[in-house]
């Protein structure tokens, strides 16, 4: 069984606050959000494995622990690097900066014999 749930204005914000300022820091071991989940249209997607690291959820309340997919659609933006700017200045947690594979980097430049 599944659930979508979409938050416009004020519930939005809220929920995100929420995630920022309390669950994510009651993640064990949490070293940052992987910047990989950008779609071309600047849209962010990740994933949490345990719906318990929100304090409204009662743990005692619960059968199994289920995660949740988080999808930030950011309707302004033209690029990935546009939104990954947006949510670094509202304090999404990156574990780093996005950049392009080194591997493609090196095959664009001829190779001197």
């Amino acid at each position: 069984m599944g659930c979508r749930v979409t938050l416009r204005r004020r519930v939005m914000y809220e929920f995100f606050e929420r995630l920022l300022r309390v669950a994510l820091p009651r993640v064990h071991d949490f070293r940052g959000i992987s910047p990989r989940g950008f779609d071309q249209s600047g849209n962010f997607s990740f994933g949490l494995t345990e719906q318990n690291i929100f304090p409204e959820i009662d743990s005692d309340k619960i059968a199994r622990s289920q995660g949740m997919d988080i999808t930030l659609v950011i309707k302004n933006s033209k690029s990935r690097e546009q939104s990954y700017e947006l949510l670094t200045l509202f304090g999404v947690p990156f574990r780093q900066k996005i950049e392009k594979p080194a591997a493609a980097q090196k095959s664009a430049q001829p190779v001197q014999v």
